[in-house]
């Protein structure tokens, strides 16, 4: 049987992010904005409903392996788990150090590394289709023999222990710096300067980043985020924004073999013709200022409330997909990821959000009118949305003229 711990986990993860904030406040340590952590739980949601999508067809593909073309018969023994164990540890270091060093890869994998802050809603801060490649790694563990259900639920635990490492409030860890990865090594990997980029790309043993010279040890202070700012709170362009910039530059390039290198080779890299090599620049820490657009404090009632309702919806599903209709499944990741967009260009002031809030409100209603929820549940949820038109009608009243961007 198939134990999603990933999605069991998310009230654990709360809770620790609860612990974390309430820390943050009591010492007054500013690792936490509305925006930002907001923008990485969208991430994290619209990554969990993207996944019901496809994570049972990439199971069954090493599934398939293991079944027909596996070259051994290993037994359960505790030496093998410890084996399993070391073996996704190091095939994860692998695909996790592709996916800096190659564009195509690294277009997924940039959503983890967009964030400006470094606490633990970043670790739930994923890409929506990194899924897509990422299992083709540990193909080899099928063709050894490798059970699937001992590799999914090792390759879910080394998922889950990264998540505490997304921290500032843990600055060392004595001797197990040298072993595991931690807050300090990991702290690095997500560094925008020049002098942590593509290091430490360990998922729990951090002696892979050691042997392969990959590792960085955490020196002066470290400026989180991505060399060229996302620079945006919309969770679906931040899917998107990295490829949007490798197909601009691909059509920018004559020559079929350039096009074909801009996929292929690492960030940063241009053909000759448009400069070459553009290395990350310093960080300049005069002029350093984090995105952080201005937005009316009375939209964040709202902004809190219309999140906690994608955040319902997005867990509901999670933990109901496989007794949902198609239709109920799509339009319901649908109507969340709606509610995602809505509370990104809200705290950007984005002009187009008025009509598209609007229209998102009205699909809610008819959304689920139309599937046939129970009775109590059609009341509860229409009751929200109506809230939800006269709250936001009277909040476009009083401001009226969000940016024009």
């Amino acid at each position: 049987m198939k134990v999603d711990y990933i999605a069991l986990s998310v009230p654990v993860f709360f809770i620790l992010i609860g612990i974390e904030l309430a820390y943050n406040f009591y010492k007054k340590l500013n690792y936490y904005r509305l925006n930002d952590s907001i923008a990485n739980l969208s991430q994290g949601i619209g990554q969990q409903l993207t996944g019901i999508f496809m994570k049972t067809a990439l199971f069954f593909g090493y599934k398939y392996i293991f079944e027909h073309w596996r070259l051994f018969e290993l037994p359960k023994t505790i030496w093998v788990w410890i084996l399993l164990f070391i073996s996704v540890d190091f095939f994860y270091y692998w695909f996790h150090r592709m996916s800096h060093e190659v564009n195509a890869l690294w277009a997924a994998h940039i959503v983890h590394h967009q964030s400006e802050e470094y606490n633990l809603t970043v670790a739930l801060r994923q890409s929506w289709f990194q899924g897509w490649f990422s299992w083709v790694f540990y193909l080899p563990l099928a063709f050894v023999g490798f059970d699937p259900i001992m590799f999914l639920t090792l390759s879910s635990f080394n998922t889950l222990y990264q998540f505490w490492i997304h921290t500032r409030a843990i600055k060392s860890m004595g001797f197990l710096e040298y072993i595991l990865n931690t807050p300090s090594h990991h702290r690095v990997h997500h560094g925008s300067n020049p002098k942590y980029i593509d290091k430490n790309h360990a998922g729990t043993l951090i002696i892979w980043d050691r042997f392969f010279g990959t590792f960085q040890k955490e020196e002066e202070e470290v400026y989180y985020g991505i060399t060229k700012p996302l620079a945006s709170w919309n969770p679906v362009w931040a899917n998107l924004h990295y490829w949007d910039d490798l197909v601009k530059t691909a059509k920018q390039s004559p020559k079929l073999s350039d096009k074909i290198k801009v996929f292929l080779k690492p960030p940063g890299w241009f053909p000759a013709h448009l400069g070459g090599f553009q290395h990350a620049p310093e960080i300049n820490v005069e002029t350093y200022k984090k995105y952080n657009p201005a937005y009316q404090s009375k939209l964040t009632g709202y902004v809190l409330i219309q999140f906690l309702v994608a955040l319902t919806a997005g867990s509901a599903i999670l933990f109901s997909y496989h007794k949902m209709e198609t239709i109920a499944l799509v339009s319901g990741a649908i109507f969340t990821i709606f509610t995602l967009i809505t509370c990104g260009a809200l705290l950007e002031q984005k002009a187009w959000q008025i009509k598209f809030e609007y229209f998102r409100l009205l699909f809610g209603v008819l959304l689920v009118l139309f599937l046939k929820f129970p009775v109590g549940y059609q009341v509860i949820f229409v009751a929200i949305q109506l809230i939800s038109v006269i709250w936001f009608f009277n909040l476009q009243k009083a401001n009226p003229n969000p940016d024009e961007d």
